[in-house]
C-alpha cells in the first residue's frame, strides 16, 4: 500500500459470518465511504460476502441478506476482511480455509477483525506474523496459536496481513489504510467527517491505564503486583513472593488491594485466573483439564469446584451455555458469588 497518484479503485470484500461484530463492520467501512464522498470519486468499493450463506445475523441481531457467496466473486479483490465475533471454533471447514489460502496466493491482502484473526490462523495464514485480537480473546488465541506473535495493540499491519481488535478500532485501521494509500490529508478529513476523535496509530494498546479499574490513581506497587499476577497465571506465585518481588511487605500489599480493588490479593489473583479460564472454556475446544492447567489449577476437580463457586455453573456446562449467541444472554451468564 502506498500513496500513488495513479491509484485505481480499491476493492474490499467483507466476509461475514453469523454472530459477526456489526460495530466493527460499520466502523471499518465508513471511513472509506467518507473518503469517496470527500474526494468526489470512487476510490474504494466494497461488497459483502457470506461465503456459503446469502444471509447472516450479527451478534446484535442485525440481519444482512442478499450477500454474495464465494463462487459469485468474479472480480479480483484487493483486500479481504474476515469479520467474526463469538463462536469461531467451528469456522475451520476445509473448503473455507482452502479458499482463504487461495485468495492469499492470488495476492489478496487479508484482514481479520475482532476474532477474524482466529479464522486466518486456522488457515495457517498468520504463522510467523504478528496479530491483534480483542483483549477478551488474547489468552485463547495464545493457547491455540503459539506460532503467531500476539500483540495487545488496537491493530497490527504486518505486510499483507492486517488484524484488528474490532469495535471502533476498526475505523483506526481503515483510516491507516487511507493514510498509506492517499495521504494524511484525506485520512484526517475522513476521520473528521465521521467525528472520529483522532487518528490512533497501531502502536497504541487496546486499554490505556486510565481505562483500567485501578488506573493512574493506583499506587505503582499495586500496578506492578497486578502485572506480575497476570503474567504468572499458569504457575501462580505465593502472595508473599508477589510482595517480595515488587518490594513491599505482604501486609502492605494486602492493604493496597483492599483499599483500591475492594478484595484481597488472594481473591484478586484467583479472579484473574478464573476470568482467563472462562475465556478458554467458552472460546476454544481445549480439553477442560488443559484449561485448568493453563490457569494454574492442579486438578480437574479443584478447577471445577472453584469455577462453579465463582460463576454458578460447571466448566463443561458453561462451554455449552456460554456459546449461546451473545444478544440472547448477559455476560457473565451466571451471577458470581
Amino acid at each position: 500500500m502506498s500513496n500513488d497518484p495513479t491509484f485505481r479503485e480499491f476493492t474490499i470484500g467483507m466476509l461475514l459470518f453469523d454472530g459477526f461484530n456489526s460495530l466493527a463492520m460499520h466502523a471499518f467501512i465508513d471511513p472509506f465511504r467518507s473518503a469517496n464522498y470527500l474526494r468526489g470519486e470512487s476510490l474504494y468499493r466494497w461488497e459483502f460476502i457470506g461465503f456459503e450463506a446469502d444471509c447472516v445475523t450479527a451478534s446484535n441481531g442485525l440481519t444482512i441478506s442478499s450477500l454474495k457467496t464465494h463462487p459469485d466473486i468474479s472480480e479480483p479483490l484487493d483486500l479481504l476482511v474476515v469479520n467474526a465475533s463469538w463462536g469461531v471454533s467451528h469456522l475451520k471447514s476445509p473448503k473455507l480455509l482452502s479458499w482463504l489460502r487461495d485468495q492469499s496466493s492470488r495476492g489478496v491482502t487479508l484482514c481479520g477483525l475482532d476474532t477474524g484473526a482466529f479464522i486466518l490462523a486456522f488457515a495457517g495464514l498468520l504463522k510467523g506474523r504478528r496479530a491483534a485480537v480483542h483483549y477478551e480473546h488474547i489468552a485463547a488465541f495464545r493457547e491455540l496459536f503459539p506460532d503467531v506473535a500476539m500483540g495487545e495493540e488496537m491493530f497490527i499491519v504486518d505486510g499483507d496481513r492486517l488484524t484488528c481488535s474490532g469495535g471502533l478500532a476498526s475505523s483506526d485501521l481503515a483510516l491507516e489504510i487511507i493514510r498509506l494509500q492517499q495521504g494524511m490529508e484525506l485520512a484526517n478529513a475522513s476521520g473528521r467527517y465521521i467525528f472520529h476523535e483522532r487518528l490512533r496509530n497501531g502502536d497504541e494498546g487496546q486499554l490505556s491505564e486510565h481505562q483500567e479499574p485501578v488506573g493512574y490513581a493506583a499506587p505503582e506497587k499495586l500496578r506492578e503486583a497486578i502485572i506480575l499476577m497476570e503474567r504468572t497465571l499458569e504457575q501462580p506465585l505465593d502472595i508473599g513472593e508477589v510482595a517480595k518481588t515488587v518490594g513491599i511487605s505482604q501486609r502492605q500489599l494486602d492493604r493496597l488491594f483492599n483499599k483500591h480493588t475492594g478484595v484481597s490479593p488472594v481473591r484478586y489473583y484467583l479472579d484473574v485466573r478464573l476470568d482467563r479460564a472462562r475465556g478458554l472454556v467458552t472460546q476454544t475446544e481445549l480439553p477442560i483439564l488443559t484449561v485448568a492447567v493453563a490457569c494454574g489449577f492442579s486438578s480437574n476437580a479443584q478447577f471445577s469446584r472453584t469455577y462453579r463457586k465463582r460463576f454458578g455453573i460447571s466448566p463443561s456446562q458453561d462451554r455449552i451455555e456460554g456459546r449461546v449467541p451473545f444478544q440472547f444472554r448477559s455476560f457473565p451468564s451466571h451471577a458470581g458469588v
